[in-house]
């Protein structure tokens, strides 16, 4: 047997083996993946898209064909000195806002010097350009436009911004050759790295193993005891050690499940509270001892009567008991704690010390209800603890029972009256 459940460990281990080499070497193709991703994407943003070098090329069109296609329209009077000053003030602002633009853009300290000549370069010649602008504003005569001026201004800037351009170029060049080879080692240390774990788990799982077969037997031994003894804890941690019923702790359990199912099927649910009417008399006549034997002998009666899988049955504490019942309407709930009234005083367990019963017997608060979802968990409790105030208000030796919770307007029954009226 010890060698079947060894063989079948060392299955789910050599399982457990495979699962982390191909985790390993899926995080390793994935992780190789994603590394060659940034590197086209790196790759487009240095070489393909080249920003810088687009909004250089985009500045230079806007001069060729904004300023000086406009400037010899105007000339050959195609177009109103309105529009021609519209054209003019609208290319200027877009120069001016590519080249904002491009100097926000990191610049190495060799480069910042001639960013700085063409940035004085173009300010002069968008000067010569402004003087244009003010003149179409005016509505002067622009036919009288000189060529040779403006193409003068027109390729000293496209000399001046090709240069910057060229730049760019080898710039990017240069930074996509650093990164290749930054990416070409990354991979290899990537790959040694993986390596070595792949090898540093595969030791360890194999030391692990080792270490789970030789003391399997032991931990299944331990486990068994352990299992035992939880057992006993639990029981011993949800029973009262007098009476052996349900104690308070596994009331709050079953408790708030009861609840939550019969809201779940809006069905009945009720709950008693008992307690032994003048106790502490009995206990101060009788003594602690049969005291105690008092409370056996209650919860043995309320443990008989109630046998139902539906019934619950707990100690509270002190002489106080509790009776969860579901799907178990008012009027079966009223029969039921007047049979649990009347099983009492069939026992005849003598009580000199009561004013209502030469016999032990108890008062019962009940109350049942339908559950919906506007039922509060708390109020069949505070609920049955208002009934059981109020049997003990008008005699004791008897059930109070409603149906209302949410006005607690009870039904006060005297059990030996009822006992007449059936």
């Amino acid at each position: 047997m010890q060698f079947i459940e060894a063989l079948k460990l060392r299955s789910k281990l050599f399982f457990l083996f495979i699962l982390i080499t191909i985790g390993l070497f899926s995080i390793g193709i994935i992780g190789a993946i994603n590394i060659n991703s940034m590197k086209k994407n790196l790759d487009a943003l240095y070489f393909g898209s080249l920003v810088p070098v687009t909004e250089l090329n985009e500045l230079l069109q806007t001069y060729h064909n904004g300023l000086a296609s406009t400037l010899y329209k105007a000339k050959r009077s195609e177009i109103s000195s309105y529009e021609t000053s519209n054209e003019l003030e609208h290319s200027l602002n877009k120069i001016n806002q590519l080249w904002q633009t491009y100097e926000s853009h990191f610049k190495r300290d060799e480069e910042l010097e001639y960013v700085e000549y063409v940035a004085l370069e173009i300010k002069v010649v968008n000067r010569y350009f402004l003087k244009l602008l003010r003149a179409a504003r005016d509505s002067q005569d622009m036919s009288s436009i000189s060529i040779a001026s403006l193409e003068k201004y027109v390729s000293h800037i496209h000399s001046v911004m090709q240069k910057l351009i060229s730049y760019e170029v080898s710039m990017a060049r240069y930074e996509r050759k650093k990164f290749l080879k930054l990416y070409d080692g990354a991979v290899y240390k990537l790959a040694i790295i993986l390596g070595l774990i792949i090898v540093a788990v595969l030791l360890i799982s194999y030391s692990v193993f080792a270490s789970i077969q030789s003391d399997q037997t032991r931990l299944e031994i331990a486990t068994k005891k352990l299992k035992k003894l939880n057992k006993k804890l639990e029981n011993v941690s949800y029973t009262d050690s007098l009476t052996s019923m349900h104690n308070r702790r596994y009331f709050n359990l079953v408790y708030e499940r009861e609840l939550k199912r019969a809201k779940r099927t809006h069905s009945h649910i009720t709950f008693m509270m008992l307690d032994i009417d003048y106790f502490k008399q009995y206990n101060d006549t009788y003594g602690h001892i049969e005291g105690d034997n008092a409370l056996k002998v209650v919860a043995k009666v309320l443990s008989e009567t109630l046998r139902r899988p539906s019934d619950f049955v707990f100690r509270l504490g002190g002489e106080e008991f509790g009776v969860l019942l579901t799907q178990t309407d008012e009027s079966n709930s009223a029969k039921l704690a007047r049979e649990l009234g009347n099983a009492i005083r069939e026992e005849k367990l003598e009580h000199k010390g009561s004013t209502v019963n030469s016999f032990l017997t108890i008062s019962i608060g009940v109350v049942c209800c339908v559950a919906d979802d506007a039922l509060n968990e708390d109020i069949l409790i505070s609920r049955a603890d208002e009934m059981l105030y109020e049997a003990k208000e008008t005699g004791r030796d008897r059930y109070t029972i409603t149906s209302n919770v949410s006005e607690a307007k009870a039904s006060v029954v005297n059990d030996v009256e009822d006992d007449l009226i059936a």
